[in-house]
């Protein structure tokens, strides 16, 4: 039997059993609810101008609030969680919220159009931050924080600078007069919450979201065709863009097994349902070398939604992941009714959308080698080369890894990502490296070799001839960043680091 949608929304529990499967949270809004704050810009998840904020029960027994984008979020997602909009920030008096106050001050807005976007993820990085911001163990946002919490905004009028201000200007106001009762609403979602399978059904087509990992697996030993859906950043565009039917839909976003990550002296485990932002967040610990892909893996909205496992498992040819945790040997591990099986990430790949996965497998988690005693002198670094800095996907995606030994290279490991039909390692270039010295001749000699081990295609983002310069370069830099008694060895150059500190000596 359907259950209804059941969310919090502008103060009142809303209970959903009309609407199609498929249908958006931003077409609810606008069309159902007659909350217009939110606009259209896209559909697919790259303006933000239909950003808004979803609150989720945390183990602490408080709410999490992310912003993501509503253009690409599937309404029965929604399912015992709450949604804020640009319209929720109206104070009970009609006076603004700080943050809205802080953009009219600060003229953050012209046209108008991408501002509620742009103010419902200021909402969001206000309420992490928290309203005491006085208090001492209130931390403000500096400027390239801010940057990357916007990155997901785009705006065409203002040049960023005054919204900026404005996100630095709105921890300097008097808190909001009704500020979000956390404590209130986390008791609103607990009463929300199931303790099994919620299942949706509308005009034939179902929409189920199990509690675990094991009916997921019975609903995919049953139906093997039930499309996966985890933070819809690519199933999304399905819908939006290519007006695809998806079938039944199997959601995991509410399996507390796969929302999990797991820490050991040997592995960094990472459930299949975890949000990019926070898998990389716990890998920039161990590895912060991935700090850079971290901040240009899209967006901050899109990081809050997709899942790394979810990126894994769609194995795009031109996925940022990838090649970053094969270049570290990440092991995917793979559930089936009740058989479970590991691999090298590496060869979940056959080639074009072809994975070694049976029909009714499933991705449930990700094994990353920690950093341990036994990767001493560990060398690592990704690179990201792109038309925009922010939020646009790669030309030309490259990592690389050794062990140190001395001067010598052990254990070499190179992955690239837009240079093949899939994720692919580079093993005429790994041969070259393995047991020479990493001397600049060996980092030329592997250079070459990278001619043997890709035959990358032209497209709209690039040339196969840059495709390969660009990766033979990528290499030349790993040597130069890691070559022995650089003195400037210290980790991957922090690009936005350097571009903002710029920007703040050109204003003083």
């Amino acid at each position: 039997m359907s259950q209804p949608i059941r969310f919090y929304h502008r103060n009142a529990i809303r209970e959903i059993t009309d609407a199609p499967v498929t249908r958006t949270v931003l077409q609810y809004l606008r069309e159902d609810a007659r909350c217009t704050g939110t606009k259209e810009g896209c559909a697919e998840g790259d303006c933000g101008a239909c950003t808004v904020v979803v609150g989720e029960r945390n183990d602490e027994g408080g709410v999490s609030f992310k912003a993501v984008n509503a253009c690409i979020q599937f309404l029965p997602t929604l399912d015992g969680k709450a949604l804020f909009t640009v319209e929720d920030l109206r104070q009970p008096d009609g006076s603004l919220h700080p943050v809205q106050e802080a953009m009219v001050e600060c003229h953050g807005s012209q046209c108008g159009f991408c501002t509620p976007g742009f103010v419902m993820s200021m909402w969001s990085m206000y309420e992490k931050h928290g309203h005491e911001h006085a208090c001492a163990n209130k931390t403000v946002p500096n400027r390239a924080d801010i940057a990357n919490a916007l990155t997901g905004n785009l705006c065409r009028c203002t040049g960023y600078r005054p919204i900026i201000e404005a996100a630095e200007r709105m921890f300097q106001l008097p808190a909001p007069k009704a500020p979000v009762d956390v404590k209130a609403l986390a008791q609103k979602l607990a009463t929300l919450e199931r303790g099994d399978t919620f299942h949706y059904e509308h005009n034939g087509q179902q929409f189920d979201a199990p509690r675990t990992v094991a009916a997921l697996a019975q609903i995919k030993a049953a139906a093997p065709n039930t499309r996966i859906l985890a933070g819809s950043t690519d199933i999304g565009l399905w819908v939006t863009k290519m007006m695809r039917d998806l079938g039944h839909i199997v959601y995991v976003g509410q399996i507390a097994e796969m929302q999990t990550i797991d820490v050991t002296e040997d592995w960094i485990s990472i459930g299949a349902g975890v949000t990019v932002e926070r898998a990389y967040a716990e890998l920039a610990k161990q590895y912060p070398e991935l700090t850079e892909m971290w901040q240009r893996f899209a967006s901050l909205p899109i990081r809050n939604a997709g899942t790394l496992g979810g990126n894994v498992a769609n194995g795009s040819p031109i996925g940022d992941s990838m090649p970053g945790l094969i270049a570290l040997g990440a092991r995917v591990v793979l559930r089936g009714k009740d058989v479970e099986r590991e691999l090298p990430l590496e060869d979940l790949y056959l080639a074009y959308q072809k994975k070694d996965m049976a029909e009714h497998e499933f991705v449930v988690g990700l094994k990353v080698p920690a950093r341990n005693a036994a990767r001493k002198n560990f060398q690592f670094r990704t690179y990201k080369i792109s038309k925009r800095f922010d939020s646009d996907i790669s030309a030309v995606c490259a990592a690389f890894s050794f062990i140190a030994d001395g001067e010598a290279i052990r254990e070499p490991r190179i992955a690239f990502g837009g240079m093949a039909a899939t994720p692919k390692r580079a093993t005429h270039a790994e041969a070259a490296l393995a047991d020479n010295d990493w001397h600049e001749a060996t980092a030329q000699i592997a250079m070459l070799a990278l001619a043997k081990d890709y035959q990358p295609l032209s497209d709209m983002r690039a040339t196969s001839d840059y495709r390969l310069e660009t990766a033979k370069n990528t290499l030349y830099r790993f040597w130069l960043e890691t070559r022995p008694n650089n003195p400037l060895q210290k980790g991957a150059l922090d690009v936005r680091a350097v571009l903002a500190a710029g920007a703040e000596a050109s204003e003083a």
